[in-house]
């Protein structure tokens, strides 16, 4: 059984990835003590461990893949809890990684000795392969609810790539995704870092494209607890937020790169190496053995442009995908259910006063921006840059029903 609530002690659980790096940081550098916090962080192995855990009350929050609070919330796989995210604890950070040879035959890129491929050439090349060879490939996600999954079918199959066809997609936890790849037991990996990097330092595999590529923006680990107690806790919420926040703008400022990577690293969190991590915070990756290390811009996103502002129409555009790969029909209950799970106002009331940038909207067109747009806002001020997908098809959550039918007759 889970112990009394106590005000200003918050159980946080996460997996050993660079994107905990918030709660982490909080922790570490005292923001979450100066909001009158006590943060104790919960390691675990899987996605499923940490969801367990959260249920159950052993912890009172959870770092998790942003879909999964929202199969969560809609019963998927399991009774249904409602789960509520206050917070985006960050956006991409993830990459696919392929065997070294695998890598080669469809990114002409690697094989003239460059860098990552372009998603639509990869994907065109990934079907020619599969077309010569006649044989399924296997590629390895964190879980069937998450952003990794659904990006990676959404770009095979604008590609023409037919996800559990042509292409078996499985479930690897993150801390053995290196490992599959190594032994054979996986022929890519789609996985968030220090696991792509670690992979490549084996001579595992490759980096061939990166999830910013395919949706410039894409929501990825969330902060998420069960509805009741983000209602019961409410003050404490609204205080992680802000320390959470605080925990952000420590994070992307280049001078504290090191000191960073050192923390994320211990035993404890990552039981990482510190060089790798680093490599990550600063958006660098080492593409294969012995290459040289390739700085994308953005590859994780963790502040600027309200990254954390948990925006309803990311969680639509997630249910959209569910309800495609699913083999499910649309449903408006559902869709609605789905649409609560992110909490802007939450967010609003916690930053309101603090002179942190508020959007003016809970909702917007994702990937409708190719350059830096203004947008209207509660507080302060915010450019967006290009939130793009890979193939030019933006998400209007106002046509929902009819995106997903689209969808269903590719």
């Amino acid at each position: 059984m889970a112990s009394a609530a106590v005000p200003g002690e918050l159980t946080i659980g996460f997996l050993p990835l660079v994107d905990a790096c918030l709660p982490i940081l909080a922790r570490e550098h005292g923001f979450a003590e100066a909001e009158g916090l006590s943060l104790r962080l919960v390691r675990d192995m899987s996605w499923a461990t940490v969801l367990d855990r959260l249920l159950y009350g052993h912890s009172d929050a959870a770092h998790i893949v942003a879909p999964l609070a929202i199969a969560t919330t809609l019963g998927r796989g399991r009774p249904a809890q409602p789960l509520s995210v206050p917070f985006v604890l960050g956006l991409n950070g993830n990459a696919i990684t392929m065997r070294p040879d695998l890598a080669r035959a469809v990114n002409p890129a690697r094989a003239s000795g460059g860098g990552l491929g372009d998603p639509a050439a990869v994907g065109a090349a990934l079907r020619a392969y599969l077309a010569q060879t006649g044989r399924p490939l296997r590629f390895g996600v964190v879980h069937r609810y998450s952003s990794h999954n659904y990006m990676l079918r959404y770009w095979l199959a604008s590609c023409g790539v037919r996800p559990d066809v042509d292409v078996e997609i499985t479930t690897v936890a993150p801390p053995f995704c290196a490992d599959a790849l190594e032994f054979g037991e996986v022929d890519a990996i789609c996985v968030g870092e220090p696991w792509n990097s670690v992979a490549v330092e084996r001579g595992a595999g490759e980096i061939v494209l990166l999830t910013a590529q395919i949706w410039r923006r894409g929501v990825e680990k969330v902060l998420a607890l069960r509805e009741p107690v983000m209602e019961d806790r409410r003050g404490d919420v609204e205080a992680l937020v802000r320390a959470l926040r605080k925990a952000g703008e420590h994070f992307v400022d280049p001078a504290n790169l090191d000191a960073n990577a050192a923390i994320l690293a211990r035993p404890e969190y990552l039981d990482g190496n510190a060089t790798l991590i680093r490599r990550a915070i600063s958006d660098r990756l080492l593409l294969s053995q012995g290459g040289a290390v390739l700085h994308y811009p953005d590859f994780m996103f963790q502040h600027r442009e309200a990254a954390n502002f948990p925006w309803v129409s990311q969680a639509e555009w997630l249910y959209s995908q569910m309800v495609r790969w699913d083999g499910l029909s649309y449903d408006s209950a559902d869709a609605e259910k789905a649409a609560r799970v992110f909490r802007p106002d939450v967010y609003r009331s916690a930053l309101l006063g603090t002179g942190d940038p508020l959007p003016g909207a809970s909702s917007k067109v994702e990937g409708s921006l190719l350059k830096p747009t203004s947008v209207s806002m509660q507080q302060g001020v915010i450019t967006l840059e290009n939130n793009s997908f890979f193939d030019g098809k933006p998400f209007d959550p106002m046509l929902l029903e009819s995106y997903i039918a689209g969808q269903a007759e590719k």
